[in-house]
């Protein structure tokens, strides 16, 4: 019988401990993000206190009212309630005083609420911006968790800040309108339709959630839908212990959660869902008919795709690069884009995206963070209205998580090459401050000429009346004005007494005339001829120009 050898034991070698914790090391990622948010904070609350009633926000102050105070649809059915609630959330700190006998149009009634029955206008337009402002801050929290889960926290940090100093996002960040809501409802879902990956149970609902917010603010946010829901099957066929039974379920009721959060949120209103359109719905045929009959949404979200469908229907004009013209260019998108954003801020939404198809780690999470936007410009490029970038604020919330994405590239001058590109594009927006609204990056010539490439909330949205009432009586007391004024403030209450120059013969206007850019841009005719005979002495926030006669 052979002798059985036992090998000497070999002893394993001891693990090292973790290195012991070093205080601070880890603290300054959260304390730079809390400085970035901060900074962010100051500049919206800094310019929501000076500007005056944009063109919409009466629009939306007024119907958030009656939401809150008489629990009524009555106007503004093109946009869904949520936004409007949330903006409500102010009305109801500012409690206004109230006139429901008052029958006009949705512009009137809000004109009424801010300057007619008694209330302070720059009290109550301030207390309806705080809650957007709130959760534009809150949105800065996505893109920073987003951009941390797919490349570290050094590509939170830098997404975060691009995010912080987007002026469009600023701009339109700190108004009390629904573009910014709506669009970092769409970010949040994508974000958690990724985190299903792992979790699904947990985070498909919320990401339902989230859609469903989303919808129930604005509808130009319905092609994310059919994106959305593939990324979910997907995300769950991936996860562990996904098929493709499971994979439908949970698309399907991720559906049915959106669905049920944009039937709360009429419910919220008004729980008898009661629904009587004060203004003309049109009546729309063919597919896009068939389409608002086969939406599971109450009769009042219907009539609101209606009437959104009834407006791109309308001979709108637009404006790009000095020339005016009828009805709406497929690039006119872009273009603005060109100009209104950061030169910095283009390269990296540029880098990161070719990182997110290079770099083999990120591909799966590409679609979340490039189809869902790509698909919704494309749906708001084929638009009839020609108004502004905010119409696709939704880039600088997803492009700033996929600019993050270039520190995955393992190069040390990416490094360098991306902070010297986030200083650049973080300094273009300071130097704007506060004038957000009108900004246009350094090829183009700044804000002071973003008038001569664009116009409407590019330019001047009628945010400068308060301003303009500032600098008659610092630098022209006691001159006579003539006023041609796009917006939605009442000069008068700003003490401005102006008479329209369209009005009289062009011989008789003599003194200063104040024009705003939007209306100077598409000046035809006597306004024409007024602004051609006269000489610009001076500029009211980049948006408003002083002519002498």
């Amino acid at each position: 019988m052979r002798a059985l050898r036992i090998a000497p034991a070999v002893p394993r070698p001891v693990p090292l401990p973790p290195p012991a914790h070093r205080p601070g090391r880890r603290w300054p990622v959260p304390l730079l993000a809390a400085v970035l948010l901060a900074q962010m904070a100051f500049a919206m609350v800094t310019t929501a206190v000076r500007q005056t009633p944009t063109i919409d926000e009466p629009v939306y102050v007024g119907a958030a009212a009656q939401y809150v105070h008489e629990h009524r649809l009555r106007h503004n059915p093109e946009h869904p309630p949520l936004g409007k609630l949330v903006i409500g959330v102010g009305v109801a700190l500012a409690d206004p005083h109230l006139a429901p006998a008052f029958a006009g149009d949705q512009g009137r009634s809000g004109r009424h609420l801010l300057y007619e029955s008694g209330n302070d206008p720059w009290r109550l337009m301030l207390l309806a911006r705080l809650p957007v402002i709130a959760l534009t801050l809150s949105f800065g929290l996505v893109v920073f968790a987003f951009a941390r889960e797919l490349a570290g926290r050094l590509a939170g940090l830098a997404a975060l800040a691009l995010y912080c100093f987007s002026p469009d996002v600023i701009a339109h960040g700190s108004l009390a309108t629904l573009d910014v809501p709506a669009a970092g409802f769409v970010l949040t879902s994508a974000w958690l339709v990724w985190r299903a990956r792992r979790r699904p149970r947990l985070y498909v609902p919320f990401a339902g959630v989230a859609l469903g917010a989303a919808l129930a603010t604005k509808m130009s946010m319905l092609p994310a839908v059919p994106v959305l829901l593939t990324l979910t099957a997907v995300s769950v066929r991936r996860s562990s212990g996904g098929g493709r039974r499971r994979a439908v379920a949970a698309a399907g009721g991720m559906a049915l959660v959106a669905v049920a959060v944009v039937w709360v949120t009429y419910l919220m209103v008004d729980p008898r869902l009661r629904w009587a359109p004060e203004q003309q719905v049109p009546v729309v045929r063919g597919l896009r008919g068939l389409l608002v009959e086969l939406m599971p949404f109450p009769e009042a979200y219907r009539d609101g795709m209606r009437v959104q469908f009834g407006l791109e229907n309308r001979p709108w004009q637009g404006f790009l690069f000095g020339r005016l013209y009828d009805g709406s260019l497929w690039y006119y998108l872009p273009a603005a884009l060109l100009v209104k954003t950061p030169l910095g801020m283009l390269v990296l939404w540029a880098a990161g995206a070719a990182a997110l198809v290079a770099v083999r780690r990120l591909r799966p999470a590409a679609p979340c963070v490039l189809a869902v936007p790509l698909v919704l410009l494309a749906a708001v490029m084929q638009g009839a209205r020609d108004f502004g970038t905010r119409y696709a604020v939704f880039l600088p919330l997803f492009l700033a998580v996929g600019a993050g994405c270039v520190l995955a590239v393992r190069r040390r001058w990416v490094y360098g090459g991306l902070a010297v590109l986030v200083a650049f594009a973080a300094l273009s927006s300071v130097r704007t401050y506060p004038y957000y609204l009108p900004y246009s990056n350094e090829a183009f010539g700044g804000p002071g000429r973003t008038r001569e490439w664009l116009h409407d909330s590019n330019v001047d949205w009628g945010q400068d009346l308060g301003r303009l009432a500032d600098r008659l009586r610092e630098r022209y007391p006691g001159e006579r004005v003539w006023l041609v004024y796009k917006g939605s403030g009442v000069p008068s209450f700003y003490g401005i007494e102006a008479l329209d120059p369209r009005r009289v013969p062009v011989r008789e206007v003599r003194g200063l005339l104040a024009v705003s850019d939007s209306a100077a841009a598409k000046a035809t005719g006597r306004l024409a001829e007024l602004i051609g005979n006269s000489r610009p002495v001076d500029d009211v926030g980049h948006s408003i120009t002083l002519y002498r006669r």
